[in-house]
């Protein structure tokens, strides 16, 4: 009977969520590792580190289900995405970063009509898509089986330790703490693999109390080489995989195909032309292996078939 563990049909989204943000290949698996070293050093027990596992692997999954606005009002909404490492999120600067993408990659009279229709409407299309986001990914962790506790942590992903963050403005320790981790993860990643050590310990001081638990920049100020080490030379998806803490579900049978078709569901979300495709695609795909007589087992086999190469389209996300 074809099985697989949850995490590896977890990691292997976590892909797609790489190149939907334009950051190269892994970053969401160097994020969990960085993620779970902080844990251990704050002395997290297997229960919230499980939670912390999953969260890291499926924080951000939940950007890309309304690619076609984003699209719409900013021409590549992989580029628009882009810059959620450049700026802090309500500085000038990071408004001035999204709003000069609005209308890109059109002629210049196109461009302009976008921007006043942006100016008198689009910003109604922006409000609450944080919490879309949130909401999504938190559909996603449930569909697939996991705790409501790592339902809770992916929803609260984008709150901040000021409280400025979103979607309902969490403040310090009311933000989960496998949130806290693995927000504070994603972006000491991305500036380690910038700048190295340097670069992240002076965004985590940057930071620290305002989008960051400063417990967290403590914790790495105290031990950076350990929390921050090998990432680049290790063989990072064995090492995440082998790293996932007290829950090693494995997946087979009904449970296998559920966790398949949510997968599958989620990518469709990419386009509004294409909800339902990968259903489809596996119904039709086992009822031809019906029609051509093959056995029960086979026409599993041939449904499965249908819906992976949609889901593991994620990595083209």
């Amino acid at each position: 009977m074809a099985e697989v563990r949850l995490a590896e049909l977890v990691a292997a989204l976590s892909l797609g969520v790489d190149l939907g943000f334009g950051q190269p290949m892994e970053h969401v698996l160097r994020e969990s590792m960085i993620a779970l070293r902080l844990a251990d050093r704050i002395g997290l027990e297997d229960a919230e580190r499980s939670t912390v596992y999953y969260t890291g692997l499926l924080v951000g999954v939940g950007c890309h289900a309304d690619a076609h606005e984003q699209a719409k009002w900013f021409g590549d909404d992989i580029a628009l995405k882009s810059t959620k490492y450049d700026h802090d999120f309500r500085s000038v600067r990071a408004a001035a970063a999204m709003m000069s993408l609005v209308g890109s990659g059109n002629p210049p009279l196109h461009r302009f009509r976008v921007g006043l229709e942006f100016a008198i409407s689009g910003r109604h299309d922006l409000n609450g898509m944080v919490a879309r986001h949130a909401a999504v990914a938190s559909a996603l962790a449930e569909r697939l089986g996991l705790p409501a506790a790592v339902q809770e942590a992916v929803g609260a992903s984008y709150e901040q330790w000021d409280g400025k963050g979103w979607p309902v403005g969490l403040a310090g320790d009311r933000i989960p703490v496998a949130a806290r981790l693995v927000q504070f993860a994603e972006f000491i990643e991305v500036a380690h693999r910038l700048g190295g050590n340097d670069e992240a310990l002076a965004l985590a001081e940057k930071r620290s109390g305002l989008q960051f638990d400063p417990a967290l920049s403590a914790a790495l100020r105290a031990d950076p080489d350990g929390i921050l080490g090998e990432l680049d030379s290790a063989h990072t998806w064995s090492a995440v995989i082998d790293a996932e803490p007290a829950l090693r579900v494995t997946l087979r049978g009904d449970s296998f195909d559920r966790a398949l078709r949510a997968v599958a569901d989620f990518v469709d979300l990419k386009s509004p032309y294409l909800l339902g495709h990968a259903r489809g695609v596996a119904e039709l795909a086992g009822a031809a292996g019906e029609q051509l007589g093959l056995t029960g087992t086979e026409q599993v086999s041939l449904r499965r078939a249908g819906t992976i190469p949609r889901a593991w389209a994620a990595r083209r996300l």
